[in-house]
């Protein structure tokens, strides 16, 4: 269909034979053209690392008693998140590595957008619920069973995906409603809100606000959330005196800080601003760590720093293994 635009110079409406556009084209990592299949190769490796890593974790928690606790709990949950998220984002990335039209239609585009906001704002939520349980077990140890009931952490990892889920619902809505005419390459690796909104033919003004202020509310609050438990943990633990119990307090709380830090430090600097993009490379950067870094890190994070997990694995390859005929 036509695009009417009206021109500033000469105050009138000009009729440009364009159409809607219809499909994106995916740019990518332009840089590396030649490195393509190397590149296919360690994002798929990555990709099997990180599904199998997270699986792992999350078969383990839920099959073994020992570890049916709040805390393992919510790991099992983060491990299951972490599957979704790469998958809404990494296969289609493989794909386009290997093919030479690397396009993805508006409406699948708008789809990996939402899903893939919906599930970050959905692991935000379930990071800072994971900081409210650590905040219990240590600063209110002896009401931590009353407390933290089962009955309360499976509200809590449903609200998490509740919350999750409706977030990016304007910000889609907003965007599905804006002309594309022209170009329609998106230069990032996979479709999201800023670069698309670079591509529109309209002001988006009211869009980048919007974005900035959903991405504000859930980063910046659930972020501080996170510290301030983490402020009023440390002060409880530096009270304790076995040196011992002050280690393994702490412990406990790394592994947790240690992915919050990774995951909230880079999705910071790429959606709480008031700007459509910095520097492209900067953006793909920033991409690869809260993207594909982090789901591959969880699980090392939590597996080789986690005793009673690595325990709980060691069981289970005993139990395999006594199950085999002789």
């Amino acid at each position: 269909m036509p695009i009417f635009h009206i021109s500033p110079d000469l105050g009138e409406m000009e009729v440009l034979n364009q159409t809607e556009v219809t499909e994106f084209i995916m740019v990518g990592f332009p840089n590396l053209q030649r490195f393509h299949k190397p590149l296919f190769l360690l994002l798929l490796l990555v990709y099997l690392f990180t599904i199998f890593g997270n699986l792992l974790i999350f078969t383990i928690i839920r099959t073994d008693p020992k570890l049916h606790t709040p805390m393992y709990f919510f790991i099992s949950i983060l491990s299951f998140l972490e599957i979704w998220y790469t998958a809404t984002t990494i296969p289609k990335m493989l794909s386009n590595l290997l093919s030479e039209r690397k396009s993805i239609s508006f409406a699948g585009c708008l789809l990996q957008t939402y899903f893939f906001h919906s599930l970050g704002a959905t692991e935000c939520y379930l990071l800072t619920t994971m900081a409210y349980d650590r905040y219990i077990a240590i600063c209110n140890p002896l009401r931590y069973p009353s407390i933290m009931t089962t009955k309360l952490c499976v509200q809590m990892a449903a609200g998490c995906w509740i919350c999750g889920f409706m977030c990016p619902v304007t910000e889609v809505i907003l965007v599905s409603k804006l002309p594309f005419c022209g170009p329609n390459k998106i230069e990032h690796i996979f479709c999201d809100f800023p670069p698309l909104l670079s591509l529109a033919c309209t002001d988006t003004s009211i869009n980048v606000l919007v974005d900035f202020a959903v991405n504000a509310f859930i980063i910046l609050v659930t972020f501080l959330l996170i510290m301030v438990s983490y402020v009023k943990i440390i002060q409880s633990v530096l009270k304790i005196q076995a040196a011992e119990s002050r280690e393994k307090a702490f412990s406990t709380c790394a592994s947790h800080l240690t992915v919050v830090l990774l995951f909230f430090g880079s999705i910071i600097f790429m959606y709480v601003r008031l700007k459509k993009s910095y520097s492209l490379e900067y953006d793909r950067a920033f991409a690869v760590i809260y993207a594909v870094l982090t789901p591959l890190v969880n699980p090392i994070i939590y597996s080789l720093r986690n005793q009673e997990i690595l325990r709980a694995i060691k069981r289970k390859i005993r139990m395999n293994m006594a199950e085999l005929p002789s």
